[in-house]
């Protein structure tokens, strides 16, 4: 069965896409079985990887919210081993749509059963916010990763989000586990980061991942191409930390 990974901090652009597209593409290297899920309203995930998501048929949104939609329907294949159920425009509505139907917490775990045991990763790709689409998602899912950007304004709601998987373990998925904390654009010499770096041990004592993720030109020029930085330019800094994640990822097994 599949290890389901949740990427997740409300706070934009800490790195949260990115690190799921790069994760997700290192871990189908390796020989797994790899589905990224995009429900992130903003669709970057599945742009980030070539898909013209604002062309596309059927998405996340028509799994979610259409009752004859399959899930295996609206999976498009990026390699062989590495599968992404993209977002569409329409997903900016699933908030909406999704208030009234029944067991709207769990819509996207009742669709994941049907492909759970075709993958060996399922990575979710989650809004940057606390909304119903990102408690879908934790309720789906086993594990927790949250990219940490390394500014001192990144910490801040760190607190609301440990706040929000506590009442989902307590109300929705009692054995929802956070994996871990791994820190993004991170530059060691900017004493700030380190600071960061250091206050971080606070709220995840012994979860924080040993792969940073440091500040890179190639890992930002990447999804302008529709690539993971392994398949745009594997030998950067950039690469080899995702590449170092993914292996940590496969080793951390709760």
């Amino acid at each position: 069965m599949a290890r389901i990974i949740s990427i997740v901090n409300q706070k934009g652009g800490v790195g949260k896409t990115t690190t799921t597209i790069n994760v997700a593409a290192w871990l189908s290297d390796f020989g797994q079985r790899v589905l990224l899920v995009d429900i992130d309203p903003q669709g970057n995930a599945s742009s980030g990887l070539g898909i013209d998501y604002k062309n596309l048929n059927k998405g996340i949104y028509e799994v979610l919210v259409d009752e004859n939609t399959r899930i295996n329907e609206a999976i498009r294949a990026y390699k062989p081993n590495f599968h992404i159920l993209p977002a569409t425009p329409d997903l900016a509505g699933a908030t909406v749509d999704l208030v009234e139907k029944e067991n709207r917490e769990f819509k996207l775990a009742q669709n994941i059963k049907e492909v759970v045991g075709l993958y060996d990763y399922i990575l979710i790709d989650n809004p940057p916010s606390l909304g119903l689409l990102t408690i879908n998602g934790l309720v789906a899912s086993d594990e927790v990763l949250i990219p940490v950007q390394c500014e001192y304004y990144a910490l801040e709601g760190l607190s609301q989000l440990l706040n929000t998987i506590g009442l989902i373990q307590e109300h929705l998925k009692p054995d929802l586990k956070i994996l871990g904390a791994v820190m993004t654009m991170y530059d060691s010499r900017n004493k700030l980061a380190n600071d960061v770096f250091h206050e971080l041990y606070k709220f995840f004592p012994e979860r924080i991942f040993r792969s940073v993720i440091p500040r890179n030109i190639k890992v930002a020029e990447a999804p302008s191409h529709g690539l993971p930085i392994k398949d745009y330019h594997p030998y950067s800094v950039g690469a080899n930390a995702y590449r170092r994640l993914a292996q940590e990822i496969i080793l951390n097994r709760k």
